[in-house]
């Protein structure tokens, strides 16, 4: 048994220097795998376990979030769903009862306000449709009313033809009136003429720039209406037809008792955008700062709570017929 476990010694010294030779030769550069000099031969396997253990629980986590996201996917659409399903149902027991507290669905698919008559419905119905109507150069209507603008703030002049330098005169930025119309479309025209019409007075001061200490540099009385029509169009969120701003809300309750309460409103904003550039002392450049607090004013009376009708307004006091 002694020479036996004497015989082992060698054979067992051998394999440790052999193995030994061995993990010199195979050992890798420290620099391109720092961990593989690290460590002694029989940790080996102790080493790989952790990052076996690692990836394994690494898998699973991926695995789980995975999962979770689906899950949360799955649980947010079926809420929007329920929701949906209850809105319906709502809608559909207020239309029942006749006390709808949500916005009413119009015929072209616009949302409109809470608690509307049907007058206040169908009118401002026909105001979105004339927010569609662009102006056109080739339309004898369409013709035919920027004559009648012409004639309202001329009298006394000569008509001239469509296209003259003339209409610079009244404010258009081209000899051609037309090109002006882009944002206001035809509805802005229809502004003006109610201007002139039902306000002459207050028409005439501002177009000939009548009142106060004037800038040189002026702004354009015609081309200045039409950028305040677009202006209420946007203050009052006409064009999507979610009438989302407070102003808006506000004005459509004004369509019951008044067909006429945006051209009335552009009256009022001519007459405050012009009293604005006289304090201010304004000139050219600074227009669109001006057309901007005007618009901050507007809103600020129409959301006022004694306001029923445009006249109500503060500012309709400075308009003159």
């Amino acid at each position: 048994m002694a020479s036996k476990a004497i015989k082992r010694r060698p054979c067992s010294s051998e394999t440790d220097k052999t193995s030994e030779k061995r993990m010199e030769t195979t050992v890798s550069d420290p620099v391109t795998d720092p961990l593989l000099g690290s460590y002694v031969h029989e940790d080996k396997f102790k080493r790989y376990e952790p990052a076996t253990r690692s990836n394994f629980w690494d898998g699973t986590r991926q695995e789980c979030l995975r999962w979770a996201r689906l899950l949360s996917t799955f649980i947010v659409q079926s809420a929007r769903k329920i929701v949906n399903v209850l809105s319906e149902f709502g809608s559909l027991i207020a239309r029942l009862f006749g006390c709808s507290s949500a916005p009413q669905s119009s015929q072209n698919g616009q949302t409109v306000p809470p608690n509307l008559s049907p007058l206040q419905v169908e009118r401002l119905k026909l105001l979105r449709q004339r927010l569609d109507v662009p102006y056109e150069c080739s339309s004898a209507k369409h013709q035919d009313a920027l004559k009648e603008l012409w004639r309202l703030a001329y009298p006394n002049r000569q008509l001239p033809p469509l296209k003259s330098d003339l209409w610079k005169e009244m404010g258009w930025q081209n000899s051609d009136p037309s090109t002006d119309f882009r944002a206001g479309g035809f509805m802005s025209l229809e502004n003006l003429l109610y201007f002139a019409r039902n306000y002459p007075d207050s028409f005439h001061r501002l177009l000939h720039k009548a009142e106060g200490k004037r800038a040189e540099w002026e702004y354009p009385f015609a081309a200045g209406g039409v950028n305040i029509s677009y202006m209420l169009v946007q203050m009052l969120d006409l064009q999507s037809g979610k009438m989302s701003t407070k102003a808006g809300v506000h004005f459509v309750q004004l369509l019951e008792d008044d067909e006429a309460a945006f051209d009335n409103l552009f009256c009022v904003a001519f007459q405050v955008l012009d009293a604005q550039w006289l304090a201010r002392k304004a000139s050219y450049m600074e227009f669109n700062e001006i057309l901007k607090s005007t618009r901050v004013q507007l809103e600020k009376e129409l959301t006022m709570g004694c306001i029923s009708s445009v006249q109500d307004l503060p500012s309709f006091r400075m308009l003159k017929r």
